[in-house]
């Protein structure tokens, strides 16, 4: 999973990237605490007083709150900073207690504002000078020219972690907020394109309705026939309406879905059946596209076979847009229950940014419409090479036979 990254509601970045963060902080805590006690074990060596043990106690605590650095790098400074001084002031050799001032200054700069990590530098180049006023074996334009040293490249590295965390922050926001946007786009074109479905729908019931009544007591059998047409529409009709309302209720856009253009509703919506004609405009265009149909065709849910539909076209538009020379094949299978569809190429000339995680927007399309009825849908590369595009719909419209059968 990838690690996820917050912010404060004051706009600070939260300094913990992932779950093991605080673990590992712990963990450089023990370790700077161990390297700090075992060259305090080497003072005497160096001309510096024997720790005892509370300057042993006060360089662990020079370094041990560094576990905390990145719930509180301010606090945890001003505490690395007193302890140090504490143990300068007894006399006691101060390269012991650099440590964690320095990692706890790099903290400051890379989760805090410029102005703080400044003044925390500031205060640990103050640190630098009383230990070089304090010992005799440093001079001070040597100790002011590493503390200056130091701090400036501390503040400088943390400062660049921090553009990069708040860079890395806002792309991806945006990239969340194009996706948004996407998915927002694709249900507004579904809604429209449902909005048709539905006024063809209660046209027919309209008509037959009229016809109904007209031949009620005259011809029985049709208008029997036309009550039947009437149940098996609005039930279509009634279908086509949950599934917009189960996507579109929480954060559909506003106003109205069929707000295309009179030339855009008045054309007809394709489906399974004209997906030769697709296969042959896209073979003309230069992709060598089979197509294979397995099972009786059958009539389909109006939405059903328009996503099955769209899905093909937009799968042959990526291989025509990122595989160009591959060769492609579309399977369709008429189920009992469902229609199955699949888009296969064999990968020749693959591009790699087709095989990017989430996808494009055109993916985002077809998990949404997908959505939308119900279905399953699976979009990736294939272990033989090549790519592949798997659909499948459970279908709500009946055959041909099974209406007549009922109007009988």
């Amino acid at each position: 999973m990838r690690p996820r990254q917050t912010s404060h509601r004051d706009g600070r970045r939260r300094p913990y990237p992932s779950r093991l963060a605080p673990a590992v902080d712990t963990l450089i805590a023990l370790a700077m605490v161990c390297v700090a006690l075992l060259l305090a074990g080497e003072s005497e060596a160096q001309g510096w007083p024997e720790p005892d043990w509370q300057a042993q106690v006060l360089a662990t605590l020079a370094q041990l709150p560094v576990a905390l650095r990145n719930r509180a790098p301010v606090l945890v400074f001003a505490a690395t900073q007193v302890a140090g001084l504490w143990y300068i002031s007894l006399g006691y050799w101060p390269v012991v207690c650099t440590f964690g001032p320095l990692l706890a200054l790099y903290t400051v700069a890379s989760a805090r504002s410029l102005r703080v990590a400044v003044a925390c530098a500031g205060a640990l180049t103050c640190l630098w000078l009383y230990a070089g006023a304090v010992s005799e074996s440093q001079a001070p334009l040597s100790v002011l020219a590493q503390a200056l040293l130091f701090s400036v490249v501390l503040v400088w590295f943390g400062t660049l972690a921090r553009r990069s965390a708040e860079l890395t922050r806002r792309l991806r926001a945006e990239q969340a907020e194009r996706a948004r946007r996407a998915v927002a786009d694709e249900r507004r074109r579904i809604a429209r394109e449902l909005h048709d479905i539905v006024a063809h729908h209660m046209s027919v019931v309209s008509v037959q309705t009229g016809l109904a009544s007209f031949v009620f007591d005259s011809d029985p059998p049709t208008a029997r026939a036309a009550l039947g047409t009437i149940a098996e529409t609005s039930r279509e009709a009634l279908d086509e309406l949950r599934r917009m309302l189960e996507v579109l209720r929480d954060d559909g856009p506003e106003g109205g879905p069929g707000d295309g253009g009179a030339g855009e509703s008045a054309a007809p919506m394709p489906g399974l059946a004209r997906v030769d004609e697709l296969v042959g405009r896209v073979r003309a265009g230069g992709l060598p596209v089979e197509l294979r149909v397995e099972g009786a065709p059958r009539p389909l849910a109006p939405g059903v076979d328009l996503c099955a539909y769209r899905v093909v076209q937009e799968a042959l538009t990526n291989v025509i847009k990122h595989a160009p020379g591959a060769n492609a094949t579309v399977e369709i299978h008429y189920l009992p229950r469902q229609v199955a569809v699949s888009v296969i190429d064999d990968g020749k000339g693959v591009n790699s940014d087709r095989v990017l995680p989430g996808g494009g927007h055109g993916l985002i399309g077809m998990r949404e419409r997908v959505k939308l009825y119900g279905g399953t849908i699976t979009i990736g590369p294939r272990s033989t090479g090549g790519f592949a595009v798997r659909l499948a719909l459970p279908t709500s419209a009946t055959t041909r036979e099974e209406k007549d059968n009922r109007r009988e």
